[in-house]
């Protein structure tokens, strides 16, 4: 809970950042992440250390998806407040967004605790780097579909269809001169939708390892191939439909409407017999899954390790190793944000043999190096990394390449070693074939800063 506060403002005043700061907090509800920006900033117009106004802002920056500058407004509410638990869990979730980045500047992490200098800006501004520009698809050219729409397309699923037919809706030029009733001009709308799209790609991205989501979505499609021989009646299809939408709601930022979904979803199932409800594990196991989720979404990490692990005991009771797998990552996810490192590597560990893939493996190898990393055992660090990279370099995946080669040259230079030179400059080669300009300054700095240490 907020604490209460006291300051030498006039009730007026405080009323007026008291109506800023709450707007701004039901337009973050919303989804209206520019209104809400605005109105946190009008929060703290009159008082920069207004706590509340900067909570909101960076709740904002983060629902748009600028992780760097969310974790500084975080880290600044933070030194004013330290006793309060909002501020520490938002820089938690912040640094996991920016480390689970793929493609951003900010995925190299060059140092061990989370600290905002180390996200370097050029003159302040924050660079955008959109998953498309509204231009025809290469493929309209016969040419080869680049890797960045691959992922585009498994991250939106269905709606990658629709955005494509929305870039078609462009090409027709009388279309988009017109105007609807409201007065709106067509394109706007458009672009507008197309841009949305754009923006909750990257978000998605970012929140979660790709692996992760083709996983779930893999368990989902199994589910609805067994439903779909069955009839119309059936109980799966029903549970299966609401389960959709429980994971729509949550995707879609609605923490509190996925929530109360998978309540009375998890009260029906729990009323029906195995006999009428074949798979009601697996039903029963989504539902702490999802609201494990949706917990920790708002923080609430000890409540979410218990959906986690009750989802963990009934993937065990059915013998589902998806389910299982699923799990395992939730529950290591929750132990690392918290900071039990060594809590999450033992169930990182146990998940790490369920790995079906490279990007499973890649991803999973890199989240164990960097917990035993925290706990400054090195030499584990050392050798989870160079397993990453193993993984990454098989399925030629760049950028996990440079992350592990970046974990490796720490892991390195703290046990005194000269390879992390060689670590760091691997990285570096990494860097440039990506063009990633911010990796390829940070990583020069901790380079230049090896090699001193090295002649030292």
């Amino acid at each position: 809970m907020w604490l209460k506060v006291t300051s030498c403002f006039t009730r007026e005043s405080m009323s007026k950042l008291s109506r800023a700061f709450l707007r701004s907090r039901c337009y973050v509800k919303l989804g209206d992440a520019e209104r809400a920006l605005q109105d946190a900033e009008d929060s703290l117009k009159d008082n920069k250390e207004f706590f509340k106004g900067l909570y909101q802002k960076a709740e904002a920056l983060y629902t748009m998806g600028d992780f760097e500058f969310a974790l500084v407004y975080y880290h600044r509410g933070h030194k004013l407040r330290p006793e309060l638990q909002e501020f520490r869990l938002g820089i938690q979730k912040a640094q996991e967004a920016i480390d689970n980045s793929i493609g951003s500047p900010s995925s190299v992490k060059l140092k061990t605790k989370g600290d905002p200098s180390v996200f370097h800006k050029s003159n302040g501004v924050h660079p955008k780097h959109p998953i498309h520009s509204h231009k025809k698809h290469p493929r309209q050219h016969g040419q080869k579909v680049p890797k960045i729409e691959k992922t585009a397309k498994q991250l939106l699923g269905e709606l990658y269809s629709d955005r494509e037919y929305l870039e078609k809706l462009l090409q027709d030029e009388d279309l988009i001169k017109g105007k609807i009733r409201t007065g709106e001009n067509v394109q706007d709308l458009i672009v507008g939708c197309i841009s949305y799209l754009d923006t909750r790609t990257e978000f998605w991205q970012q929140q979660k390892p790709i692996y992760a989501r083709q996983r779930d979505r893999r368990l989902m499609q199994q589910q609805w191939n067994r439903a779909f021989h069955k009839s119309t009646s059936d109980p799966s299809r029903y549970f299966l439909t609401r389960l959709e939408e429980i994971d729509a709601a949550l995707s879609a930022g609605n923490v509190e409407s996925s929530l109360k979904k998978a309540g009375e979803l998890m009260k029906e199932a729990h009323n029906m017999s195995e006999e009428a409800l074949p798979d009601k594990k697996e039903v029963l196991g989504n539902l702490h899954s999802s609201i494990g989720n949706a917990l920790m979404d708002i923080g609430k990490m000890d409540e979410a390790l218990i959906h986690h692990k009750k989802a963990l005991e009934l993937a065990r009771q059915g013998d589902l190793t998806d389910s299982k797998s699923r799990a395992l990552d939730n529950i290591g996810g929750v132990y690392a944000r918290i900071g039990k490192f060594q809590q999450a590597i033992e169930v990182w560990e146990e998940r790490a043999p369920l790995a079906r893939d490279g990007f499973e493996k890649t991803w999973l190898f890199h989240e164990i190096g960097r917990c035993y990393l925290e706990l400054k055992r090195y030499a584990e660090a050392r050798d989870y990394g160079s397993r990453s990279f193993e993984a990454a370099d098989e399925i030629s995946d760049l950028r996990f390449q440079l992350n592990s080669s970046v974990l490796m040259g720490q892991a390195e230079l703290e046990l005194g070693n000269k390879d992390s030179v060689v670590y760091y400059e691997r990285a570096l080669d990494r860097a440039k074939v990506l063009q990633d300009d911010t990796a390829i300054e940070g990583i020069q700095k901790a380079l230049h800063d090896a090699r001193q240490r090295m002649t030292q």
